[in-house]
């Protein structure tokens, strides 16, 4: 068997394994939650964010999502079990990033992938860090975390 064709078989594997895990906790999911969410963590979101629309819940396991749109933009906020908020993270496009972050990213070695989504995240240590998707091809994707001075922090592999 050739490289091209133990490769292709791989990948195929890669996926099969991917579909079965994520159908694995899609039917989780699909069956409720795995607890219920806290009046504590409820409480914090509706402080937080009193007006919050279009509110859908996760149990993350470790934390708690919620999902939900406000003054026209799609967030994601993660609290703890007590009601800690963890962070929050606002959909964005490319375009309206920082000069700085766009520069960064263009300077980068990634700047010739495909952006596929970006998001500002602060945490609750008040780090503000912008996670831009990219994928160069079906299989290689990955998180970049930039700074708000353009500065890569890190990198992560996407799935």
């Amino acid at each position: 068997m050739s490289f091209k064709e133990k490769n292709n078989k791989y990948m195929k594997m890669k996926r099969v394994f991917i579909l079965a895990v994520l159908s694995i906790f899609t039917g989780i999911t699909a069956f409720g939650q795995v607890r219920s969410i806290p009046s504590a963590v409820t409480e914090s979101f509706k402080e937080k964010f009193p007006n919050a629309k279009m509110v859908t819940w996760k149990d993350n396991l470790v934390n708690f999502e919620a999902d939900f749109t406000n003054d026209g933009f799609t967030y994601e906020v993660k609290f703890d079990s007590k009601g800690a908020w963890l962070e929050t993270a606002k959909k964005m496009e490319f375009q309206a990033l920082n000069d700085d972050v766009k520069d960064g990213f263009q300077k980068s070695k990634y700047n010739d992938w495909d952006v596929r989504g970006v998001k500002e995240i602060t945490s609750k240590d008040n780090e503000t860090l912008y996670r831009i998707l990219v994928r160069k091809n079906d299989v290689q994707k990955k998180y970049l975390f930039f700074n708000k001075k353009g500065q890569l922090k890190k990198e992560a592999l996407s799935i």
